[in-house]
């Protein structure tokens, strides 16, 4: 492997042990169990198989565009600063798992996604002043995010109170 192979090579594999890592970690945060079940959950949700398929494409995706963007940010500063939007948005990520699954609470996961969603938001930014792509590549986050928003919302409204 050529010496210069070898940093781009690192990043994909920091990038995806990362992503891998907070997909790992929400799935175990994630319990399918009776208390989930029980909640009125609106129509037009999708079924529970899509939303696998979606996070494992999203959390590929994300890799792939954290790996671009530090490829192509220069040294120092801007790299830092890549890793503790990935680092915070991973954090935000699940901490809406521990929050909606975990807690039994989706009234505050309502109120976290907001930062999650702008955590996605601060990454496409930063990541498109280094590479548009990097930052097309995290669309598909946003959008499943904001509808993960709406029927965080639903779910809320058939079923509160909660706690």
């Amino acid at each position: 492997m050529t010496s210069a192979r070898a940093p781009r090579l690192r990043a994909i594999w920091v990038a995806g042990g990362a992503a891998l890592f907070v997909a790992v970690m929400g799935a175990t945060i994630t319990d399918l169990g009776p208390w989930y079940q029980s909640l009125r959950k609106p129509d037009w949700q999708p079924p529970d198989p899509v939303f696998g398929i979606a996070w494992t494409t999203i959390f590929a995706l994300t890799a792939v565009s954290a790996a671009i963007t530090w490829r192509n940010a220069p040294k120092g500063a801007e790299r830092e600063w890549l890793i503790g939007l990935c680092a915070l948005n991973g954090f935000l990520n699940l901490l809406w798992s521990l929050l909606f699954f975990r807690l039994h609470r989706p009234d505050w996961a309502l109120l976290e996604v907001g930062a999650l969603w702008l955590s996605i938001v601060a990454l496409m930014i930063f990541s498109a002043r280094h590479a548009r792509l990097a930052s097309v590549l995290l669309t598909p986050y946003l959008i499943w995010v904001s509808l993960a928003s709406v029927l965080n919302f639903d779910v809320v409204r058939l079923n509160a109170p909660f706690g």
